[in-house]
């Protein structure tokens, strides 16, 4: 409370001579997790947590209905089959089996606190797409399979012409997508900001990244993903990224914040069930957050460690949840009791090891898999909060306010 709270006196200082303010427009871009895949049915458990349960009076009205924020609007594509766009509120995460929130919703209530000003979000995301190729900016050139992927392939006894004809078509494809979105909704903007004034105007003022894990898995690309410099073509071609976008948009500094990949929490919390893939996601986040420190983006890249934002004591629950079904398939083996005595020593086994109180924890908090942030409002809420709090402070780096 205390960062934000110095935040929103540096913005006002910042913005205090102006008179007439442009509409503030900020690009969230990415694939599943920027869809968000937490169910509106978990942000009851923002609220059990002494800690986070300040945030849920930010996002549920004093009738215990979700907060439709006043001088925030939404345009959202890739994470419904159609575009869905309105004031922003809960509902515009991924379509399946929701409703759900991704960062937007507290992105965008955390921003309008802390600026006092109208804002418009513009979602492109894709659940499933890798920067290497679907999201491949133009200046990062074409996707090319290495010598050992191509002997691979031949050994597999697939059409290697045709496998590289496929890359070249899906190479960018959502890149465009994502800056055709940008463009034609900047071109109609009271289509879906019903007050846009255009006197005043909009500014581009900010660029949220959050994708990664499908390059994170891909041993193709990235051969060596776990030892040192393993995911440098990731840095190498999220830089192209980052200059193609100010460029296709006409923004040369544009502030970009990069969500970096933080699923199972910070890597020095890993317990002896993670230290297999450890190395794996310390190099990714690395490589993430590395275009950061490039001379280049020094004052106008930020960097959010979603990590940070991880839930432990969900993944504590899930720990012990996977430990009861680790028993039932060893049960489930063991032919020489009955399927009542099997039932018997698992129920045993399941109470010894988790509460009641455990088990209505999990359920109330989590709604999907570990690689969707165990589709959690709670950690989404923090993640979008930090989102919003880290775009702003480069923002004002760019303005010497933090000087």
């Amino acid at each position: 409370m205390l960062r934000l709270t110095l935040l929103t006196a540096l913005l006002f200082t910042s913005h205090a001579t102006a008179e007439q303010k442009p509409l503030r427009v900020y690009i969230l871009a990415g694939q599943s997790n920027m869809q968000g895949h937490a169910h509106v049915r978990t942000i009851d458990h923002i609220g059990m947590d002494p800690k986070t349960a300040p945030m849920l009076k930010d996002m549920r009205n004093a009738d215990g209905s979700d907060v439709v924020c006043k001088d925030v609007w939404i345009s959202s594509i890739g994470s419904s089959e159609e575009e869905k766009s309105g004031q922003l509120t809960t509902g515009y995460g991924a379509s399946q089996r929701g409703p759900k929130i991704g960062p937007e919703f507290t992105f965008g209530i955390y921003v309008q606190q802390l600026t006092q000003e109208p804002i418009l979000i513009i979602k492109t995301a894709w659940g499933g797409k890798s920067i290497n190729t679907n999201f491949r900016p133009p200046s990062a050139g074409p996707y090319e399979f290495s010598d050992k992927q191509l002997e691979q392939f031949k050994k597999q006894g697939k059409d290697v012409d045709q496998i590289t004809k496929d890359r070249a078509e899906a190479t960018g494809v959502y890149y465009r997508l994502m800056i055709e979105h940008v463009r034609a909704v900047l071109k109609d903007i009271k289509r879906v900001y019903p007050h846009y004034d255009a006197s005043s105007g909009y500014r581009l003022s900010g660029f949220v990244w959050f994708q990664g894990w499908n390059d994170m898995v891909d041993r193709g690309t990235y051969p060596d993903r776990g030892s040192p410099g393993g995911y440098q073509k990731y840095s190498d071609v999220l830089s192209h990224f980052i200059r193609d976008v100010r460029k296709d948009l006409n923004v040369p500094k544009l502030p970009f914040v990069i969500g970096v990949m933080g699923v199972g929490g910070p890597i020095e919390k890993y317990g002896p069930e993670k230290q297999r893939i450890k190395p794996v996601h310390e190099q990714f986040r690395l490589a993430m957050a590395a275009p950061a420190s490039m001379p280049e983006f020094a004052q106008n890249v930020g960097v959010v460690k979603t990590a940070d934002s991880w839930d432990m004591e969900l993944d504590a629950l899930i720990r012990k949840q996977e430990q009861i079904k680790s028993k039932s398939r060893s049960l489930s083996k063991d032919e020489s009791l009955s399927p009542a005595q099997r039932k018997q020593q698992l129920e045993e086994f399941a109470a010894t090891t988790m509460t009641d109180t455990e088990r209505k924890t999990l359920e109330a908090g989590t709604s999907n898999a570990g690689y969707h942030y165990l589709g959690s409002a709670k950690i989404m809420a923090r993640i979008g909060r930090e989102f919003a709090i880290e775009v702003l402070k480069t923002e004002a780096r760019q303005q010497t306010v933090f000087e």
